[in-house]
């Protein structure tokens, strides 16, 4: 590691290899340091995945490393601005689109899968239709899949292509301390190296895109630095598990089905969010001890289970005086991991409608089986707030109209879902901060909520720094 580089990105998730990938595009001249507290992508091995038992890794490589959360995520591009982030608070439509279809372009350059789901434009009317009549709204967005395993070989693609033909560099098992400026202007970064040894890059740009497990390292740096930052909504709620055939007449079209439903006694909006069809339940861990629930599926139709899995999301909006919206997410993931002994809660529907605990006897005699072995019987009453649960299992009876079996005594829910997103990091229409030449882009800034609008942020960047350059 070199002591001064043109560019310093914090995070290589999404939003900070395509600032990587369109640097080299523009400028092949720039020095470019990619650095992050994970692993090199093919070091990242989570124990999880093999023996069902979380060993608690630190960094947990599921969230943290090359590629961030995204390289053993489902591995969806929604091809559709209104999907995923706030990037039209930044840049038109037209202009969204054109950026989604540059990003997916680019992932199919690296290796991604030609098949694009939604594009049955009568079908998807169909369904459109039926849900409007229970008052659910249903988002149409076409979506690329990459599947768990083709998103971990198209971002090792990204990466050979990075380090081996540009001047990028990846530093792993490094932690971004402290941004420096000189007055109003960014200057560098003071790093531990995976030794422990604090040091620090000079810099003349400094992008930071440390996705949701540095949401609220960000916060911290933005309130040091004096930016400008306002709360994001939380979304809190649980993830659903049910057999494919419940599912199948969505899915087989639409691949994942963005359904948003006003609650009846709450009106809260209550969203349904990663979708995975065939897929399985997974467990990660953010801080390297809280754990929280999540799911992904695989391309490879061998490895498809019989259940699909999705989360149901309650969005709120909290005012002032609250201005805690990560620690309030924490707390209520840390109130079911209490309960469990750390792990992740799982609660047949039928038992918690009828106010009571489920436990292993109970489990056992549910038809749906649960893909996440590991999971721990136990009533999500104890762990939600009570707007929280009514929100969901209200949602829950609305979608059951569009899709029957869903509300139904064997159904699993899996508790708890978090989304961190981050205070919102005040930006202009190139992300780039009060602070001259220092940029905050992707879901840790509060401003995206998945994989194509982080990398059209990281592009936007990218072309911002190379005009300013020229």
């Amino acid at each position: 590691m070199k002591n001064y580089y043109d560019v310093v990105i914090i995070g290589a998730g999404p939003a900070g290899i395509f600032t990587a990938l369109e640097i080299s595009k523009q400028d092949k001249d720039l020095d470019v340091l990619i650095i992050d507290k994970g692993r090199e992508i093919t070091k990242r091995v989570c124990p999880a995945r093999t023996t069902g038992e979380c060993a608690n890794c630190h960094p947990c490589s599921i969230v943290s490393g090359w590629s961030g959360a995204g390289a053993f995520s489902d591995g969806k591009l929604s091809q559709s601005p209104e999907v995923g982030g706030r990037i039209l608070d930044y840049i038109d439509e037209g202009k969204a689109n054109a950026l989604i279809k540059y990003v997916d372009d680019t992932y199919l350059h690296f290796g991604a899968d030609s098949e694009l789901y939604g594009t049955n434009n009568k079908r998807i009317d169909d369904i459109k239709y039926q849900a409007a009549r229970y008052n659910i709204r249903l988002i149409p967005c076409s979506v690329r899949h990459l599947g768990t395993e083709k998103a971990f070989n198209v971002l090792k693609n990204m990466y050979d292509y990075l380090i081996n033909e540009t001047k990028t560099e990846y530093s792993e098992l490094t932690i971004a301390k402290e941004i420096t400026t000189d007055g109003d202007i960014v200057n560098g970064v003071i790093i531990e190296d995976k030794d422990g040894f604090e040091k620090k890059i000079e810099c003349k740009y400094v992008v930071v895109a440390p996705g949701r497990d540095g949401a609220a390292w960000l916060s911290k740096q933005a309130k040091s630095l004096d930016i400008p930052i306002c709360n994001n909504a939380v979304d809190i709620g649980v993830r659903v598990e049910v057999p494919n055939a419940i599912m199948d007449h969505l899915t087989r079209d639409l691949y994942e089905a963005k359904l948003v439903y006003y609650s009846d006694t709450f009106e809260n909006k209550v969203r349904t969010f990663c979708m995975n069809p065939g897929g399985v339940v997974s467990e990660e861990h953010y801080d390297g001890k809280l754990a929280v629930v999540n799911g992904h599926s695989y391309a490879d139709q061998r490895l498809r289970t019989d259940n699909t899995n999705f989360a149901v999301l309650v969005s709120t909006s909290f005012t002032e005086p609250f201005n805690q919206p990560i620690e309030y997410g924490k707390y209520i993931a840390q109130l079911g991991n209490m309960l469990t002994g750390g792990g992740i809660m799982v609660q047949r529907l039928g038992d918690l409608l009828k106010g009571r605990r489920t436990d292993y006897s109970r489990l056992k005699k549910s038809t749906t089986i649960p893909t996440l072995k590991s999971a721990v019987p136990g009533d999500l009453s104890y762990v939600l707030p009570h707007r929280y649960l009514m929100s969901i299992i209200e949602a829950l009876r609305a979608f059951d109209k569009i899709a029957p079996g869903l509300y139904e005594r064997d159904t699993l829910l899996y508790g708890v879902e978090v989304k961190f997103y981050s205070s919102k990091v005040t930006v202009n229409d190139g992300f780039e901060t009060d602070i001259q030449n220092l940029y905050a882009i992707g879901d840790g800034a509060g401003i995206t909520r998945g994989l194509m609008q982080a990398s059209v942020t990281g592009v936007i960047v990218a072309r911002d720094i190379c005009i300013k350059k020229q």
